[in-house]
């Protein structure tokens, strides 16, 4: 009789080898400039002020800095850096960043001019086989300081998943909630996509290879960053409470978004929430399904 069970890519074994990548760390330098701080506020449609020397950074646009700056002979087949350099060499080809937690520090905001300090260290690696497959989780923890001590800290959740297989079945959509206080559309455009991948020095190709994101990893359209929507999320929240300055995020992506339809991100203040300082974000994608989760506590 044939067995038509298929060994796992990650037995215990190869689970052992990538946790040994577990305490490794790194630490980069970089300068908070001002000039991709001009160029996302143009990206996201904002009419900021010219930043200067002691402007402060919003939320997130931390991710504009400490780029990953291999060498054009160090890149994969899919846009990435090919495993096995600080992450671990995961077999399992299709990676995204699955969500993550930030604390910032109140009395320490990171300003335009600051010289700045990133130590990443992998915290975890675990291994689960999940209705479409083989997960692998890399938890990556950063602390960020500059001059005057630690700014902000950050839990980074990547995963990694099993090509699809053909005829495979999306996971069952999650319907967003309707009674957002604040919402907005977005167009996720090729030159959006293509503004943001620029800025952060992404070169995964799910992000603005057409033919590669449809036939090679079977997705419908171009994927929508999940740090833009994050982004977005929190810009969102800007537009509309004054002053906003963050201590706390946290958000999880659900459902990936693609460019062939707009989009909108959702919000409102968090229930239960007496101080008024915390608040439910979303993002609902074209078919009014929950492509992303996130909670927001001000300062």
């Amino acid at each position: 009789m044939q067995d038509n069970t298929s060994s796992p890519l990650i037995d215990a074994e190869a689970l052992a080898k990538l946790q040994a990548w577990q305490g490794r760390s790194e630490t980069l330098v970089d300068d908070i400039t001002a000039a991709p701080v001009r160029a996302l506020s143009a990206t996201l449609d904002r009419d900021d002020a010219l930043p200067e020397a002691g402007t402060h950074l919003p939320a997130l646009w931390h991710w504009l800095y400490f780029l990953p700056h291999h060498r054009q002979s160090e890149i994969g087949e899919d846009g990435h850096a090919k495993r096995g350099g600080f992450l671990p060499p995961v077999p399992l080809p299709r990676r995204m960043w699955a969500g993550g937690r930030l604390n910032w520090e109140a009395s320490n905001p990171l300003q335009v001019g600051d010289k700045v300090e990133r130590t990443s260290t992998i915290a975890s690696v675990t291994h689960k086989a999940g209705r479409t497959g083989e997960l692998v989780f890399v938890l990556v923890r950063h602390e960020v300081r500059n001059a005057r001590g630690l700014a902000l800290t950050e839990e980074h959740d990547i995963v990694y998943r099993a090509a699809a297989a053909p005829g495979e079945k999306a996971p069952p959509p999650t319907p967003v909630s309707k009674d957002a206080a604040f919402s907005r559309e977005i167009v996720p455009d090729d030159v959006l996509l293509f503004r943001y991948s620029a800025l952060t020095f992404n070169g995964h190709r799910i992000h603005y290879d057409r033919r590669y994101v449809t036939e090679v990893e079977g997705y419908p359209g171009l994927i929508v960053h999940g740090p833009l929507i994050a982004t977005l999320l929190v810009d969102l929240l800007r537009r509309n409470v004054p002053g906003v300055q963050l201590a706390r995020f946290e958000f999880r992506a659900v459902r990936p978004t693609f460019d062939i339809a707009p989009f909108r991100v959702h919000g409102k203040p968090a229930e239960g929430s007496s101080d008024n300082k915390t608040f439910s974000l979303w993002g609902e994608d074209a078919d009014g399904w929950l492509t992303m989760q996130a909670t927001a506590v001000l300062a």
